[in-house]
């Protein structure tokens, strides 16, 4: 307990010197957990994904469309249970500035195979139902753009031509804590009818299906079965699962991901050299000190671990404060942030890490004055008093 005592009170003996380092290792915590949290951001999507879901896509690339009867044959593969055709619209509201994913679905399946959009009012999900030019939004969109159960929405179609008016009729919210809040849904039967009118000739096309599966383990059988009944067709497939799907997205982002990722490991690095600079300059101040405990009796190893103490509690005050302002940051991140990031919330293993990251520079930065002190003569270090 004595030696605690000394160590915080020998950590704070210049105020000063001793703050600014705190406040550094403060600001390289945060600055550490918030990358990390972008990154996680960024696999939300993957983290989210269902291992009892598939998708179903042109073996050629996602720009390429699968025929409307590939349908009922997928749903004869033996393990499956749903089949939901989709295709990513990429409509405009408004203007290009106001991104958000759309996408047209057959709404009944993609609840049934999505039980974590929830919408909490059991008339508005019949409304949808029953509404062929009805929309479901997420919660964090319908806030976004000030939407309400009734109003009228028209998305201006580039993938799709013409000006698609809807009105929304349900608001959903996340059942788990990464679902994506800010989608926007509307019947599949819509986009293809509207299609059949004006360009028959793109009518009964599907952009990839969502497949349901009964057993998750069986998914790689599965996949190699649907994908086998449309060998050598004009259209083959590739069937794999969502996260595998989700995760060929992320991977197109991995040059980004990877310097992010370098980025915060030199955040803490260069803590570590600012704080061992301190410990080190600390150390060679008090040598006179450490002679004289020395000379009352203290062992060598005692003086060591009261100067590494001395570096923990600098280093863990730093850290301490940095986590505790992690949450408060990223939430006005994450709002300031909902256009690219729809999911931003810090994860316990940031929290690990971060704790991890405080105690390592803590650790390293007082090696060298811990050995320093333990290492110097009586003598040597007298001569150097005054």
């Amino acid at each position: 307990m004595l030696l605690v005592k000394l160590a915080i009170r020998n950590a704070f003996r210049h105020r000063l010197r001793s703050l600014l380092t705190i406040l550094g290792v403060m600001v390289a915590i945060l600055a550490f957990g918030l990358l990390r949290t972008v990154i996680d951001a960024w696999y939300s999507g993957v983290e989210s994904s269902s291992a009892n879901r598939l998708v179903t896509r042109n073996a050629i690339s996602m720009t390429f469309s699968l025929p409307l009867a590939y349908r009922e044959k997928i749903r004869a593969v033996p393990g499956v249970t749903q089949v939901c055709p989709g295709n990513w619209f990429g409509g405009i509201y408004i203007d290009e500035k106001n991104f958000f994913a759309n996408f047209a679905y057959e709404p009944q399946t993609l609840l049934e195979l999505y039980p974590e959009f929830v919408i909490d009012d059991a008339g508005q999900k019949a409304d949808f139902l029953k509404d062929r030019k009805g929309c479901l939004v997420g919660a964090k969109l319908a806030k976004r753009f000030g939407w309400k159960v009734g109003d009228s929405v028209t998305l201006r179609g580039t993938i799709f031509p013409g000006d698609w008016s809807m009105t929304v009729r349900a608001i959903y919210r996340g059942g788990r804590a990464n679902t994506d809040e800010t989608q926007f849904f509307f019947h599949w039967a819509y986009l293809d009818e509207t299609m059949r009118v004006n360009y028959p000739q793109r009518a009964g096309q599907v952009g990839f299906y969502l497949v349901g599966i009964k057993e998750a383990d069986k998914a790689a059988d599965i996949s190699r079965a649907v994908d086998a009944q449309f060998v050598n067709s004009l259209a083959e497939t590739l069937t794999e699962t969502e996260k595998s799907f989700q995760m060929s997205f992320v991977s197109m982002s991995e040059a980004i991901i990877l310097a992010i990722r370098l980025v915060s490991v030199v955040v803490v690095l260069i803590i570590l050299a600012v704080a061992a600079n301190t410990m080190a300059m600390s150390a060679r101040e008090r040598t006179g000190e450490y002679a004289v405990l020395k000379t009352l009796g203290f062992r060598a190893s005692t003086v060591a671990v009261l100067i590494a103490g001395e570096a923990l509690v600098i280093s863990l005050s730093g850290a301490a404060l940095g986590l505790v302002l992690i949450g408060p940051c990223a939430s006005a991140f994450g709002t300031f942030m909902t256009d690219f990031f729809p999911v931003f919330a810090v994860s316990d293993e940031t929290i690990l890490w971060g704790m991890l990251a405080g105690l390592a520079v803590g650790v390293l930065s007082g090696i060298y004055p811990a050995w320093y002190a333990a290492r110097v003569r009586i003598a040597v270090a007298l001569r150097k008093v005054g």
